[in-house]
């Protein structure tokens, strides 16, 4: 009898093993097809598209391209000072930023310079809504035609690997920034 329940203990040690093993290789093979899968991901603007990458000048002065921002979770958000929308969420947008930079996440505001009156009026709305996020101008509209901006506020979420997760049309409020970057990656 003691000779069963061993050969049963020994039996079983094996089948637990086993699918121990299965588990830690299909876990390592799907590490491998998720970065494979990466590279597959075809650039674009739908959800589930790898965003296109861009080049525009800071209020600054210097150079910001959305890739030196990978590794990072992005709030992607195309705006204008005249846009009263835009003016409604940018408190909304600073104090995400303020609570979640130090969490891997970036606002990058991108300020549609050909709608403006005037370029100037740019860094007084920044000075007036205290941001402290980069903004940035696209004074040619290149980028707001590749991201097919039709309407203001537009914001794109961006997951750590470049991914775009969620796209709104409108203004969005503090509880949807933080809604969309809960399961993020």
């Amino acid at each position: 009898m003691k000779k069963n329940h061993f050969a049963l203990i020994v039996l079983l040690g094996l089948a637990l093993w086993g699918v121990f093993d299965y588990q830690m290789r299909n876990d390592q093979i799907g590490g491998e097809n998720d970065r494979d899968q990466m590279v597959n991901v075809q650039e674009g603007i739908k959800i589930g598209n790898r965003a296109p990458d861009f080049e525009l000048p800071a209020l600054e002065g210097k150079k910001v391209k959305l890739s030196d921002f990978k590794g990072k979770k992005v709030l992607l958000n195309f705006w204008a000072t005249w846009c009263p929308p835009c003016r409604m969420e940018m408190p909304y947008m600073e104090r995400f930023y303020e609570d979640f930079r130090e969490k891997d996440v970036v606002v990058i505001a991108v300020n549609v310079s050909t709608t403006e009156k005037s370029v100037d009026d740019v860094p007084k709305f920044v000075k007036q809504f205290e941001l402290s996020f980069p903004v940035v101008l696209d004074e040619k509209g290149d980028v707001s035609e590749t991201y097919q901006v039709i309407a203001y506020p537009t914001s794109y979420i961006i997951d750590s690997q470049g991914v775009i997760r969620h796209k709104f049309q409108g203004a969005i409020n503090y509880d949807m920034m933080n809604q969309s970057f809960s399961n993020l990656k």
